[in-house]
């Protein structure tokens, strides 16, 4: 049974942000519309890039590797993950992730807040 609030979210209302380094695909969010408690997005990272380190002050993080081989930063560890690994990140933390493979990164990003903020390294 589908709650009532439930949402769908198709592929054509994904938001979809270009960058220097790959795309974030935004799928549930209180931007969109279809949640009020967390926000849920897959990243791509093209071989040899990284996205900029940043942190979020109002929600934790989980990434999972869908595809790919990235060294992820947290704080001031280095972490080696590929297909299958999950990683938590606590609120406040810095962290970033560089492609060091050869084939594109994706992996699912998912946030403890509807409206994910981000705070860059300056």
């Amino acid at each position: 049974m589908v709650h009532p609030t439930s949402a769908v979210s198709r592929a054509d209302d994904h938001t979809i942000e270009e960058t220097s380094w790959g795309r974030l695909v935004w799928m549930v969010s209180e931007k969109l519309g279809n949640s009020t408690t967390m926000t849920v997005g897959r990243c791509y990272i093209d071989p040899g890039m990284e996205n900029p380190r940043h942190f979020h002050p109002n929600c934790d993080e989980v990434l999972h590797v869908l595809q790919g081989t990235i060294e992820h930063s947290l704080d001031d560890q280095k972490i080696m993950m590929s297909a299958g690994d999950t990683i938590s990140i606590p609120q406040g933390t810095f962290h970033n992730a560089r492609n060091v493979g050869e084939q594109q990164a994706v992996f699912v990003i998912s946030f403890s807040s509807a409206d994910r903020q981000t705070i860059g390294e300056e």
